[in-house]
């Protein structure tokens, strides 16, 4: 098992790491809208889903991998009614690729997030 760190996106605050690879695969923390930059929330479902998948992307790379590399993907979201406006942000990220995916709505997400999305890829051989 090796931790993977990135500079490139907000260092954890809590008890766990960000990304681990183990066994040929990527394991990938939830991942919240904060701007590494500014540490602020993006306003708007959009920004926000962008602002995660671009950390998602970032990771991914750091690792070794690329979105196409992806498995797995779980979404938490804090309204059900952001379905439609997450859907159309995450079908223009991946594109043809359709790893599987889960959405599942919550009740408040730290900081006031309104998305948190984690992620599971294959290692390239």
């Amino acid at each position: 098992m090796e931790i993977v760190k990135s500079s490139k996106i907000p260092p954890a605050n809590g008890h766990y790491s960000p990304c681990i690879k183990s066994n040929g695969m990527l394991y990938l923390s939830g991942q919240l809208p904060i701007d590494p930059a500014t540490r602020k929330v993006p306003a708007g479902i959009e920004a926000q889903t962008d602002l995660c998948l671009q950390h998602v992307e970032l990771i991914l790379e750091e690792a070794g991998c690329s979105k196409t590399d992806v498995v797995q993907m779980r979404l938490y979201i804090s309204d059900i009614d952001l379905w439609g406006k997450v859907n159309e942000r995450y079908a223009k990220f991946f594109g043809d690729h359709k790893p599987v995916r889960s959405i599942l709505p919550t009740r408040e997400l730290h900081f006031g997030c309104l998305i948190e999305i984690e992620a599971v890829a294959e290692l390239p051989e």
